[in-house]
């Protein structure tokens, strides 16, 4: 086990799929998207649960005007994470590997979709003149789709390895 547990880990792609997994779960806890109006003191918030509309008093308490469930999001990222963390242990066959990653491209791309489908929703429940903003969570799916194919490009680099050496043989 032990043997095993230090090939996957002298690997460069089990660190990259691993930094996907850990990245997209962290997208569930980090905000996405917010728009703020300050004259009207109403803000959007849109994380991976949920999108709420509020309005602030003279106080500064918010109500909650409107939410919307976005579970999309979370559903996505949970299923990357978990086809990142499953691809680190096909090591064994890379082509199943590389399959997985192009799967996984495709999820966090419609990730990345849904965050902006619903941040576009978000943009025209306030005044039109204010700018939305892309929090963290976005950005950060990028990085994992980025590191997605950091893994998938060195897996591809092994198999042409193990490739060439069988036919020197």
């Amino acid at each position: 086990m032990r043997e095993i547990l230090e090939i996957m880990i002298q690997r460069i792609q089990s660190v990259f799929l691993f930094l996907v997994a850990a990245i997209m779960v962290t997208v569930l806890f980090l905000p996405i998207w917010n728009k703020l109006d300050l004259d009207a003191q109403e803000k959007v918030t849109l994380n991976a649960f949920k999108m709420v509309y509020s309005s602030y008093d003279e106080a500064g308490e918010p109500t909650v005007m409107a939410s919307v469930d976005t579970f999309w999001i979370s559903a996505l990222a949970i299923l990357a994470a978990g086809i990142a963390l499953f691809s680190i242990f096909q090591y064994k066959a890379r082509l199943r590997q590389m399959k997985l990653g192009a799967l996984n491209s495709l999820i966090m791309g419609g990730c990345l979709g849904m965050t902006y489908y619903y941040s576009t929703k978000g943009d025209q429940m306030l005044n039109p003149n204010t700018v939305g903003n892309f929090e963290i969570g976005f950005y950060i799916i990028a990085a994992a789709l980025l590191f997605n194919s950091l893994a998938n490009r060195f897996i591809r680099k092994d198999e042409k390895l193990v490739r060439s050496a069988d036919r020197i043989r």
